[in-house]
């Protein structure tokens, strides 16, 4: 089976890591310190995509419907 990400998306996710490890890290345009591993390796991923390396799409996010809504079609 072939690999979901490169070798050097790989790579560049352990540099956010080790960023992050430092306190380096900085996230978007808030610029605000990056503490979360989660979002470590998001933010790795998310410029592996921009560089165009081979990365799965983002997870597209669930719609939920409001509990309003829903009581104002049953009327």
């Amino acid at each position: 089976m072939a690999r979901k990400y490169s070798r050097k998306a790989s790579a560049d996710v352990k540099r956010a890591m080790k960023k992050r490890k430092a306190g380096t890290l900085r996230s978007g345009r808030s610029k605000k310190k990056v503490t979360s591993r989660k979002q470590a390796i998001a933010i790795g991923l998310s410029e592996a995509r921009a560089k165009g390396k081979k990365v799965p799409k983002k997870a597209a996010k669930k719609r939920k419907t409001s509990k309003k809504r829903k009581s104002a079609k049953k009327r």
